[in-house]
């Protein structure tokens, strides 16, 4: 396991990296929220990074982190959209050759989004760590280098900067809310958080629905949690048996909440009526995971809204359920 002080550097160095190369997202206020929970609230938008979410800064760091003859190989990658959709973006810019392996309920539009970028697309198993598990063998068999969207300390640091930004941005924020698959942003982000201030909160939010990491925490081992549908597809699916991120997530983390299905469409859809931000369902499950959160300390609390790839099919759903 990496020691968190040691994860911290590499984040800074992933920001020196990185300079340039993604969008410095926004942190802006959100009145309608601080009204809610009684305390001030900003939202640190990393849906509007470019391909929507803040997975391109992993993807892209993990590939500047490799040999240029190991780029050259070409790399392979598992997603459920995002991860893919930063990877292809990030091999385009640097020509590298991917092929990203998606499940069976990643959505027809984030599979062609991925293709858009010219990164070759490949369907295989209903559960992530399946596809994981087959995306390594096809890596491991061709040559190429296995990009994990978690599992991998380039990634997690790259996901990291996320959190120097927004010290940046905001030094006085007491809490952090993230949401939580994987555990790369938020291992990333409480690492380098805590190196600057060690009573600062990290918060992990996770649909009910699909609460792999946090059932594994509470259980003190890597489990195969069963994990049903949810609106925060971005977030679903089990846990690699080797995790790095389980360890991060166990001794970093603060604490963990879970949201039911209907809190985090409220929250999507009050993104858009209050902040007119198109947000995706994992940013829906930090906003949901803040104003469900009955252990909140005191002081300035920031969301980072994850992404904002949200389907048009599932935005005409929810809107149907909640008509203006």
């Amino acid at each position: 396991m990496i020691a968190p002080s040691a994860l911290a550097a590499a984040v800074a160095r992933a920001a020196e990296r990185l300079r340039g190369r993604v969008v410095v997202t926004p942190t802006v206020a959100a009145p309608w929220l601080s009204q809610r929970v009684g305390s001030e609230v900003r939202l640190k938008l990393e849906n509007v990074q470019e391909t929507g979410s803040f997975k391109l800064r992993g993807a892209t760091h993990a590939l500047l982190a490799m040999s240029p003859a190991r780029r050259a190989a070409g790399v392979v990658a598992a997603s459920s959209g995002n991860h893919g959709l930063g990877l292809a973006a990030a091999a385009a810019k640097l020509q590298v050759r991917v092929t990203v392996f998606v499940p069976t309920t990643t959505p027809t539009p984030k599979r062609e989004a991925i293709e858009a970028y010219g990164a070759e697309v490949l369907v295989h198993g209903c559960d992530c760590v399946l596809t994981e598990g087959h995306a390594r063998a096809v890596a491991a068999a061709s040559g190429r280098a296995y990009v994990s969207p978690y599992n991998d300390l380039d990634v997690i640091a790259g996901q990291g900067t996320v959190a120097a930004e927004l010290w940046a941005q905001w030094p006085e924020v007491a809490t952090i809310y993230v949401a939580l698959g994987g555990g790369g942003l938020i291992s990333g982000m409480a690492a380098w958080a805590k190196s600057v201030r060690p009573d600062i909160e990290v918060v992990a939010c996770s649909p009910l629905a699909s609460p792999a990491m946090a059932e594994c925490v509470r259980a003190g081992r890597i489990l195969d949690v069963p994990c049903g549908d949810t609106l925060s597809d971005s977030t679903a699916g089990g846990v690699e048996t080797d995790a790095v991120t389980f360890a991060l997530c166990r001794d970093l983390v603060d604490r963990y909440v879970e949201v039911e299905e209907a809190a985090i469409a409220n929250a999507v859809l009050d993104m858009l009526a209050h902040q007119h931000q198109l947000v995706e369902g994992a940013a829906g499950v930090a906003i949901a995971g803040c104003l469900a959160d009955r252990q909140r300390r005191p002081g300035g609390a920031a969301i980072v809204v994850c992404g904002g790839n949200l389907p048009m099919a599932t935005l005409r759903s929810l809107l149907a359920t909640r008509p203006c």
